[in-house]
């Protein structure tokens, strides 16, 4: 029998394809290949008069590829849709089976969470058909998304300076703006501490007279200081055994803020790694997927991962180091289709796979593996101390703990701090003396600025936005300019602040962290079939647009910012006005008067052109989107969208180019890490 089976990417394609025989073909779908089409009321390309049928199309670029996978369908006895484990990838293989004219009779939907040889075959021995609640659910957000996004955008290039506002976006920019107005609007409080420092260790002063001390200001402080001798008697000695838990294995988030915090990863980066990760990597078994799923808010862990690795616990480590996982209790509006983020084998270390890997792939992996593996380990065994000591009825505490067994840390000590802290062998009553106490001035802090992992958490928490959506949420917020980034913080920028304030003079009750999660939850229920997804786009609708009219109406746009230059046909100001392609300045008595003016255009040289005597300059396309090409066209056709490069190809002497986290060749398949 002739099978065809259809994924998203190449790379997952060349990977699945070793598992199967010669009955099957795997091609790729290249991602998504229908989206909403751009016609109808407001170029929606939904029906929102009547019920919300969507209108689908091809997207650009994608009409030659629909029509070599049409031919691949009419040679295939049966189509095998494995698009990814959820709600995107169930709407992808919709519109596949759509798009391509696939029969009910002729197809079969799979999924796994992971690729590997026994998991891709136990998954085509399971097959079902689509799930419609989950493509309804899909559909749905992206009609939401449509709406909200096609009709806001429209409103602020009309009115502001904002380029595009969003369901989840414009609350996340929010999050980032509240926080700014939070920390300006802080008001520092003074306070002060006193320690008092010994031999080895120090202590804090907590209470006088058993009750709690606060110190506002330096004449308290002094008073104290006053009052006390060097003579300390120790009034207390506690100790107790504790255990520290290893976490759970990563979710979407907790990967994403720790590769944030401990890799300098960018949440975009850090899924396009884990992606490489989850599709397949050559290696000495061939090509495989090295990580489960990585799009998921879940932390359950498989039974036969936890069987593989307490074995391999017992057989490395011994059996006190065996641990028990703890079911996670399932939290209102989580996706449990699947399992964390965990290693297809525990079995394939790190240091294993070292050659096979990037520089990046090897860290996120490395992170990746030793989470899941701490995750299975027992417990860390501390002994904690605490020691009260009395000065004329001012009390001190010191606490110190030691690591009695390293448990989980024996392999996870590299990315969770770990410093033992001793405290001397004292006894109750007993007298020791000072070295020396000293007082500390300190003022009150605002919370911190939001960082990718920090946003990213708060998101999560607050219930804004799905696995899927927080990378691509945090890379709008820096395209359109609402954030900068400085020390790794979110700073709002002007217009960032003034688009969530207009979004907040008009559309209040819908920008909110509230309803923006009461609304993740209904997408939810429509998945769950719980919920009408028309009932729920009809109510939405009806409530919205009257907002978006009436912002239509009586916002107030900003007024156009003068140059300070007058206009050389009419002699009214000129003023700088944004279009399609970027800023441009203009006339400000437009459209009485037409003129633009035209901007000289800097020339930037990068290098010689390696086909003609001729240079290389850095030039735009009419959109704005940067290329490289010869002064001499068009005698010369030299042109890329990659810089070159001065250095020549180690293998064929041809032009190399720069790209994002690679240098490569043009001329043949040489590539190098950056």
């Amino acid at each position: 029998m002739n099978k065809l089976m259809i994924v998203e990417s190449p790379h997952k394609s060349k990977t699945i394809k070793a598992f199967l025989d010669n009955d099957y073909k795997v091609i790729a779908s290249m991602g998504h290949v229908m989206d909403l089409a751009t016609t109808g009321k407001f170029g929606l390309g939904v029906d929102v008069d009547g019920n919300f049928q969507a209108s689908y199309v091809p997207i650009k670029g994608k009409k030659k590829l629909i029509t070599e996978m049409k031919k691949d369908v009419k040679n295939a006895d049966k189509v095998i849709l494995a698009t990814d484990p959820d709600r995107e990838g169930e709407a992808i293989s919709w519109h596949l089976k759509n798009s391509l004219g696939i029969k009910d009779e002729n197809y079969e939907r799979v999924t796994f969470n992971e690729i590997t040889k026994d998991v891709v075959l136990n998954a085509l021995n399971n097959p079902r058909k689509i799930d419609e609640d989950l493509v309804k659910s899909q559909e749905t957000r992206r009609i939401l998304d449509r709406i909200i996004g096609f009709r806001l955008s429209k409103l602020m290039q009309s009115k502001t300076g904002g380029k595009s506002a969003g369901r989840v976006q414009s609350v996340a920019l929010k999050l980032i703006v509240d926080r700014e107005r939070a920390i300006q609007e802080f008001i520092p409080e003074e306070y002060w501490t006193i320690t008092a420092n010994f031999e080895g260790f120090s202590a804090a002063l907590e209470k006088f007279q058993n009750k709690k001390i606060e110190i506002k200001t330096e004449e308290e402080a002094n008073q104290i200081l006053e009052n006390l001798s060097s003579l300390f008697l120790v009034e207390s000695v506690e100790t107790k055994d504790s255990k520290r838990n290893s976490k759970p294995i990563f979710k979407t988030t907790t990967m994403q803020q720790m590769a944030s915090s401990r890799l300098n990863f960018p949440s975009s980066k850090t899924m396009r790694v884990a992606q490489k990760l989850y599709e397949g990597v050559e290696t000495k078994e061939g090509s495989i997927g090295l990580i489960t799923y990585m799009r998921t808010d879940s932390e359950r862990v498989s039974p036969e991962f936890v069987l593989e690795t307490k074995k391999y616990i017992l057989n490395t480590y011994g059996k006190e180091y065996v641990g028990s996982v703890k079911v996670p209790k399932k939290k209102e509006n989580i996706q449990d289709a699947h399992e964390g983020i965990r290693p297809t084998s525990i079995y394939r270390t790190p240091e294993s796979l070292k050659q096979d890997l990037s520089s990046d792939e090897y860290k996120l992996y490395e992170m990746i593996y030793y989470r899941a593996l701490a995750s299975i380990m027992s417990s860390a065994g501390l002994l904690n101390t605490t020691i009260i000591l009395n000065n004329q009825d001012y009390l001190f505490k010191a606490t110190g703990s030691v690591l009695k067994f390293d448990g989980y840390l024996k392999v996870y000590s590299k990315f969770e701090e770990q410093n033992d802290k001793y405290l001397p062998s004292l006894k109750e009553s007993e007298e020791i003396s000072s070295e020396e106490i000293l007082k500390e001035q300190h003022f009150t802090k605002p919370e911190p600025r939001y960082t990718e992992g920090t946003l990213i958490q708060a998101m999560e928490a607050l219930g804004i936005g799905r696995p899927s959506t927080y990378a691509p949420t945090i890379q709008t917020l820096k395209e359109r300019d609402y954030v900068k980034v400085e020390e790794k913080k979110f700073f709002p920028t002007e217009i960032g602040i003034e688009t969530t304030d207009k979004l907040q003079e008009f559309f209040s009750n819908i920008v909110n962290v509230e309803y923006t999660a009461n609304m993740e939850s209904d997408l939810d229920k429509i998945a769950e079939a719980l919920l009408d997804n028309v009932k729920l786009l009809r109510e939405f609708f009806d409530t919205f647009e009257p907002m978006v009219e009436d912002a239509f109406k009586n916002m107030e746009k900003k007024a156009a910012e003068e140059t300070g230059e007058a206009c050389p046909d009419c002699g009214n100001p000129l003023v700088k006005r944004r279009g399609k392609y970027g800023e441009f300045t203009a006339c400000s008595n437009y459209p009485t008067c037409k003129y633009v003016k035209k901007e000289a255009k800097e020339v930037t040289e990068i290098m010689p052109c390696p086909k003609c005597s001729g240079t290389i300059l850095e030039k735009k396309t009419k959109r704005g989107k940067i290329f490289y090409g010869c002064n001499q066209y068009p005698k010369c056709d030299f042109a890329s969208w990659d810089k070159p490069i001065s250095k020549k190809c180690p293998e064929c002497n041809g032009t190399l180019v720069e790209k994002k986290n690679e240098i490569s060749c043009l001329n043949c398949d040489y590539k190098e890490e950056k």
